[in-house]
């Protein structure tokens, strides 16, 4: 009886001591990391990578490019004359020349005066022309209606390209209006060579004589770069 009464509180103390049985579970998920956003990284353009504005056309290339314009077209809306004089001046107008500014002589016509002030710039020349300059002719009509061949310069235009043959392209107002028309310094009076236009009538038969082309009745170039 004693001895049970001893092994009594020793086997209580050994009950209490024993580890707890934990609660089953079910399997643990990791708790989802949070996703943070990530700034892209700004890339600057570099100065090549820059939109630049386009350069603009040189100054006989605007002149030019006027004139081909007005092939087909009235020059009333451009406040000169409908006449050769008049066509390139509004060719000109595309860069802010006037060139008729410095007025006219008396007694002197418009492609007088406008020659005059490409003396004058030091513009005259005789070399294969660029787009932009003006081509000038004499004795394209009777001027004075005297019959004859003493009327100087009458006639004007704008060149608007040289082809690889030499055949020179110019704009002009000619009795049907304004027209592209082309003449070949190297061949004066020959009219086609292999299908090829060379050379434009410029002046019209008449008292006799034949019909002269542009290259007969050439005089010369004002550059207009001087102009």
């Amino acid at each position: 009886m004693m001895l049970r009464k001893l092994l009594l509180p020793l086997m209580l103390a050994v009950l209490g001591s024993a580890p707890a049985v934990a609660a089953s579970r079910g399997p643990v998920t990791p708790a989802a990391k949070s996703k943070k956003a990530t700034a892209k990284p700004v890339v600057k353009a570099t100065p090549a990578q820059k939109k630049r504005p386009a350069a603009p056309l040189p100054k006989g290339r605007r002149v030019a490019t006027r004139a081909g314009k007005l092939v087909g077209a009235s020059l009333t809306a451009y406040r000169v004359p409908d006449d050769c004089s008049g066509l390139v001046r509004a060719a000109y107008q595309a860069v802010g020349i006037e060139l008729l500014s410095h007025g006219t002589r008396p007694g002197e016509n418009a492609v007088s005066a406008i020659h005059r002030r490409a003396q004058r710039a030091g513009a005259l020349h005789q070399r294969t022309p660029k787009p932009g300059d003006i081509v000038f002719f004499r004795e394209t009509y009777d001027r004075n209606r005297d019959g004859e061949r003493n009327d100087g310069l009458t006639h004007v235009g704008v060149i608007e390209s040289v082809e690889r043959d030499g055949t020179v392209v110019f704009v002009h107002r000619g009795g049907s209006g304004v027209k592209r028309s082309r003449m070949n310094l190297r061949f004066p009076t020959k009219r086609e060579q292999g299908g090829r236009v060379l050379n434009d009538y410029i002046r019209r038969a008449e008292d006799g004589e034949r019909a002269r082309f542009a290259s007969e009745l050439f005089s010369g170039y004002a550059s207009v770069s001087r102009l």
